[in-house]
């Protein structure tokens, strides 16, 4: 049996038992009510948001305003799952990313550790997309400067002193993305 039939089988499985399965980026397959089975792609834009541990909070918050906007962001404290290859996992979200929200703090800009990776991995697949379109949001939890190499290529967005003027503007930028019906990230193909 090739991979091909083994991963069909799995989802048939699932869905036989009344289960959805959803694959991030893509869509999600469920039984529909006549009992045949359908796929319903994504269609709101996928908002991958980086930030450190030590922002966390307030990364949560501005999930929960690109959620509300229709959107479906995406981090990883609530995506991965136990025992999965969470580099991998990270950077194929990345990949397949309408947009890549970068959280700047004091603590993020000097901490080294998987936000610097997810950054630069952004900035990669930034890289191979036309010049006009959007990819890479930075956003300011406080005033931190934000890097060089960001700061000559974007706008950032302050989400301080007043949140709901900055959530705006961030959601803004994304529905213009999304009413521009680019393709989702750079769909790179990451070896491993």
């Amino acid at each position: 049996m090739s991979q091909r039939e083994r991963i069909l089988k799995i989802l048939q499985r699932a869905l036989e038992r009344g289960q959805t399965v959803e694959i991030d980026g893509l869509g999600t397959f469920g039984t529909a009510a006549g009992g045949d089975y359908e796929f319903l792609p994504q269609t709101k834009p996928w908002v991958f948001i980086a930030c450190v541990e030590e922002d966390l909070a307030l990364a949560r918050r501005l999930r929960d305003g690109i959620a509300a906007a229709d959107c479906s962001p995406w981090m990883d404290k609530d995506k991965l799952l136990p025992g999965q290859d969470w580099p991998r996992a990270i950077r194929r979200a990345i990949e397949i990313s309408d947009a890549f929200v970068a959280c700047f703090s004091t603590q993020s800009i000097v901490k080294r550790g998987p936000f610097q990776s997810e950054l630069r991995w952004a900035l990669r697949c930034a890289r191979r997309m036309p010049l006009d379109e959007t990819f890479v949001i930075p956003v300011r939890f406080d005033r931190c400067c934000v890097p060089r190499e960001i700061q000559e290529r974007s706008q950032y967005v302050d989400l301080f002193p007043d949140w709901d003027a900055g959530i705006k503007k961030v959601i803004r930028a994304l529905r213009q993305k999304a009413r521009a019906g680019h393709e989702p990230g750079c769909r790179l193909i990451s070896s491993g």
